[in-house]
């Protein structure tokens, strides 16, 4: 989970807004969906082919719009956009803004129907976006969604449509400091049981032995649901048994010392910060934090699949990225010529270059898993990726309301303000409430 257009053609484009990939402080989407419904309502957009525009209409730009504001990431998506849309025959409008601003960005382009051709999202909103009628699913425009693991098409389907897809993705993994393990005597925790050892026998003064994102926003959610999930949690039923173990874990870790009180204000950077730094032996984070780790010349590090609670469990993390769509417009031929971009983007050879760039797993499994020989240090991302969720499969555009309730138990189980029951039971409360 990064995890951040402009014209004046009289066209009903719709679109929607974009938050940072790796699950961090999120806007409600509820008033931008209802204000693109309402356009949608309004502007008599219609799905069809309007007079024969796809025969007729000339389309030689496409507008572009992503959150994608770091310059080296800019320049990577703007090359890849740029040559995607040669192939096409048009000329790319791209523009990226801060992940505040896009909200606001997006409904002043809703309300005056000048949405962008091509809108990335992050994966949770697509479904509350699809919901309102802004989005045109992909199939009938020609997108190849074939080679795809089912988690990647789950995060980009909204009522068995297609409606995005994602050159590549994330997850979470264990990093680990090799030679403080050494100097424990103890090999990489791969069960709940060997990650309590780990990290209490990796503590010492000024040093934690296990460091999480455990704050007040949905950076924590991300990072507790491979906790839930693998040990058979469940978000539509948050207070029970399984529920209540994958939280003890994390409230035991921090009462005995294992872990810092500190992760209760720490978000996913102050985490990396941490073990960057030395000062814990162990992290759970994103592949993103590569390519800074490997500046780190005498920082000897390696990266596993998370602890699972038991011997013979899989691992089930979230699956974090965004995914590209095709906005509704009242131009047929515009969008065609959208979803033939998209459908570039996710060419192997593009998601090779992508995953190469921000080391990301690349979404289509052969290409993956030719990633996964070639940079050994990214398959155990690779490997979670293949049985990763999206977050929306189970509640769909209900998913943050749950999100909100998940990260509101972690802190008040961690803090030793409610037992890990209490504050599930809270939890449940909160997120099916009217």
């Amino acid at each position: 989970m990064r995890r951040r257009i402009r014209t004046k053609r009289r066209v009903c484009r719709q679109g929607t807004p974009v938050k940072p990939p790796t699950g961090p402080r999120r806007r409600p989407l509820a008033a931008l969906a209802a204000t693109v419904a309402l356009v949608l309502a309004t502007a008599g957009c219609g799905t069809g082919d309007p007079a024969g525009s796809s025969r007729t209409e000339r389309v030689a730009s496409l507008t572009v719009l992503d959150y994608y504001t770091d310059s080296t990431e800019h320049a990577h998506w703007g090359e890849l956009l740029a040559a995607c849309g040669r192939q096409a025959g048009v000329t790319i409008e791209h523009r990226s803004v801060p992940a505040p601003s896009l909200v606001p960005t997006v409904l002043r382009q809703a309300a005056a129907r000048t949405m962008p051709d091509l809108l990335m999202l992050d994966n949770p909103d697509l479904q509350q976006i699809a919901r309102s009628g802004a989005l045109a699913p992909l199939r009938p425009y020609g997108v190849r969604t074939e080679g795809f693991g089912p988690g990647i098409l789950s995060a980009g389907t909204y009522r068995g449509e297609v409606y995005g897809l994602a050159p590549t993705v994330n997850t979470l993994a264990l990093y680990y400091n090799k030679d403080m393990l050494a100097e424990a005597g103890l090999g990489v925790p791969r069960t709940w049981d060997e990650l309590r050892t780990a990290a209490r026998a990796t503590t010492r003064p000024g040093r934690h032995g296990l460091a999480v994102d455990a704050d007040a926003s949905f950076e924590s959610t991300f990072q507790f649901l491979p906790f839930l999930w693998s040990n058979g949690g469940d978000e539509r039923r948050l207070d029970t048994p399984q529920a209540a173990e994958a939280l003890r874990l994390w409230s035991d870790l921090v009462r005995d010392g294992s872990m810092s009180r500190s992760v209760l204000t720490w978000n996913q950077a102050d985490v990396h910060e941490q073990f960057l730094g030395g000062d814990a032996a162990m992290m759970v984070n994103g592949p993103w934090r590569m390519t800074e780790l490997a500046k780190a010349k005498d920082l000897r590090w390696g990266v596993a699949p998370l602890p699972v609670p038991r011997i013979g469990a899989e691992p089930v993390t979230p699956l974090g990225g965004e995914v590209w769509t095709v906005p509704r417009s009242a131009s047929e031929a515009r969008m065609r010529k959208a979803a033939q971009v998209l459908d570039c983007l996710n060419e192997p050879a593009h998601q090779q270059k992508l995953a190469t760039w921000h080391h990301t797993v690349p979404t289509r499994t052969d290409v993956a898993a030719r990633y996964a020989r070639q940079v050994p240090s990214m398959a155990a991302f690779v490997e979670s990726v293949r049985g990763a969720r999206a977050r929306t499969r189970q509640l769909g555009p209900a998913w943050p309301k749950t999100a909100t309730a998940i990260h509101t138990a972690v802190q008040a189980a961690v803090s030793g303000q409610q037992t890990p029951e209490e504050a599930l039971r809270r939890a449940q409360r909160m997120a099916t409430s009217p």
